[in-house]
């Protein structure tokens, strides 16, 4: 259930707001209310908002200054904006802080109702690329953007690599598989791919288990072993090294990302 803060220091707005939207989602939303930028504040500082509706003018703390400090906190929130002033100024300030939208009171039902759809999905696919971001090594990812462009033999030792994760594997391992001297084997990888045959190896285990720990209930211990580490010990200490956070506290911070979809 997605939560919908909206904030108005006008109670004939924020109460028609709160009603339109209650009955577009028949429940399936939350929908909360602060009558202050203030307010929302406290708020936001115990829960946790998908979509922000604020107005532009109230008293202490703004809409432009709200829209600004919420970019700080965890997991922002998409915002939509509304308005009584029809100023370009006011737009094209909060549009320049990720306002998704912006609406002029009186508000239009179905476009209140439009928008509101449309800044969730917004949100949706923001949470899904963060998600993907931290699961994709961004060096496995340049290196697969540049497969095309390998030498056959390079290609060979990426897919060998891919198949044998769950199993140890040595650089003289895979230049022998390809019939290649290992030590040119050993160049010729860096120097196709950037980086070391170790390195590329190591990368990719740590990102297979990244998958496992998001996508699957699987205890460290298991996925070690999955990704070809001999002891659950020196595969934590491999991941730590490479994202500053243990496997347990890594699915952790996944969860919890997507509980905040």
């Amino acid at each position: 259930m997605k939560t919908i803060l909206i904030v108005d220091d006008e109670p004939r707005t924020r109460e028609g707001v709160r009603k339109t939207l209650e009955a577009w989602s028949s429940g399936k939303h939350r929908i909360e209310m602060a009558a202050s930028g203030v307010e929302a504040l406290q708020w936001l500082q115990r829960e946790i908002a998908h979509l922000v509706i604020t107005d532009i003018r109230m008293p202490e703390i703004g809409g432009l200054e709200l829209i600004e400090r919420l970019q700080d906190v965890k997991n922002p929130p998409v915002i939509i904006v509304i308005s009584g002033y029809s100023e370009f100024d006011y737009a094209r300030k909060a549009l320049q802080h990720g306002v998704v939208d912006y609406l002029l009171k009186p508000l239009d039902k179905r476009k209140l109702v439009a928008a509101v759809e449309s800044a969730l999905a917004k949100g949706e696919r923001q949470q899904q690329i963060e998600r993907m971001e931290r699961l994709v090594d961004p060096k496995l990812l340049e290196a697969a953007q540049q497969e095309k462009i390998y030498s056959v033999q390079v290609q060979e030792a990426l897919e060998y690599v891919d198949g044998s994760l769950h199993e140890p594997v040595s650089l003289k391992e895979v230049a022998e598989a390809l019939h290649l001297n290992s030590s040119y084997f050993s160049v010729l990888f860096k120097d196709q791919t950037g980086i070391t045959f170790s390195e590329y190896l190591t990368r990719r285990r740590v990102q297979r288990a990244k998958e496992l720990l998001a996508g699957t209930s699987l205890s460290v211990a298991e996925i070690s072993e999955r990704v070809g580490y001999q002891t659950a010990k020196y595969f934590v200490k491999v991941f730590r090294d490479h994202e500053s956070v243990s496997p347990s506290q890594y699915r952790q911070g996944v969860t919890d990302t997507n509980e905040h979809i």
